[in-house]
């Protein structure tokens, strides 16, 4: 399958996997928003994959999935991929020109399926230090691709770029913590709610606990901010269509967290997002943090951090 019946191929996924992320994308310039757009279709055909889900909708974990057995195949498609040798599905084909466009290492997208063996295995969460650990894997990984396929090469700005990628799945999981229970994941630290008198999915689908639960989400919304204000620093670094692009996704995404802040005990009633006025004037607002971003002082970054293969 050549480059343009990829790139079409994986445009219908964005599109309808995160609308988002779609938006954000748009403002990027051709070549870097096609290796991103193929980047992202490899992200969501391993977490469907791992789910047993399409575009994440659909039954998790259904009788006759294994997701184990799903994942080792990932990972040997995935490597296969990384080593120029693809499977026939556009997602290793698109991963496998993003990888030889950009000199990804293959350390990157593993430590990513990493993140989704923590799934499988059921690790529980004990700590905040217990999550971010699978924020990392899961989402700053992919922060860090996404730098280096932006021509992104320096340490420090791809550093920022993990952080970007931390808050926003901070962020995620504050948003969808009914969602996940439901399918019997549960992301908040158990020291946390424990605090709260919540354990287990069950007691987060508890009707009584809604109160409790918004503390928590409204703590890891709190935990998200230095993330999203290190991140700033890096987007003086990137080329200027890019820079737009990554302000406007992280203006976005803070304000889902702050949304989850303010409604509170009815966070969950409906799926909060932003709405197609409020994602205009963040796209408006994003091209002029980017302007400013050389002007803004570097922030030192959050104190609970890892030592990451970039």
């Amino acid at each position: 399958m050549d480059s343009r019946t990829l790139y079409q191929e994986a445009s219908r996924t964005i599109a309808h996997g995160s609308r988002s992320f779609a938006a954000a994308s748009r403002l990027l310039d051709a070549p870097t928003r096609e290796s991103t757009v193929l980047l992202y279709t490899w992200c969501r055909h391993c977490d469907d994959v791992v789910d047993g889900q399409e575009l994440g909708f659909g039954q998790a974990m259904g009788p006759r999935h294994d997701p184990v057995q799903a994942l080792d195949q990932l990972q040997a498609q995935t490597l296969a991929a990384c080593h120029g040798h693809p499977a026939a599905h556009s997602a290793f084909q698109g991963l496998a020109e993003v990888v030889r466009r950009h000199g990804i290492p293959s350390a990157l997208p593993m430590e990513h399926l990493a993140g989704f063996g923590m799934d499988v295995r059921g690790t529980a969460f004990c700590t905040l230090d217990d999550l971010l650990l699978y924020c990392w894997r899961v989402a700053g990984v992919v922060g860090v691709m996404m730098a280096r396929v932006m021509g992104v090469t320096h340490p420090d700005t791809l550093d920022r770029a993990c952080d970007l990628g931390m808050a926003f799945q901070l962020t995620n999981i504050a948003r969808d913590v009914l969602e996940d229970a439901a399918i019997g994941r549960v992301y908040l630290p158990a020291d946390w709610l424990a605090e709260e008198g919540i354990a287990g999915p069950e007691g987060l689908l508890d009707p009584a606990h809604r109160e409790g639960i918004a503390r928590v989400a409204a703590r890891l919304v709190a935990e998200a901010d230095p993330y999203y204000r290190s991140a700033r620093a890096g987007i003086a670094d990137l080329p200027m269509r890019c820079a737009w692009s990554i302000a406007t996704a992280r203006g976005v995404y803070r304000e889902i967290g702050r949304k989850v802040v303010r409604v509170g005990a009815h966070a969950w009633d409906q799926r909060i997002g932003t709405s197609a006025v409020e994602k205009l004037w963040f796209v408006a607002r994003g091209a002029a943090v980017a302007l400013a971003a050389a002007s803004v002082a570097r922030p030192q970054r959050p104190g609970n951090l890892f030592r990451r293969p970039m």
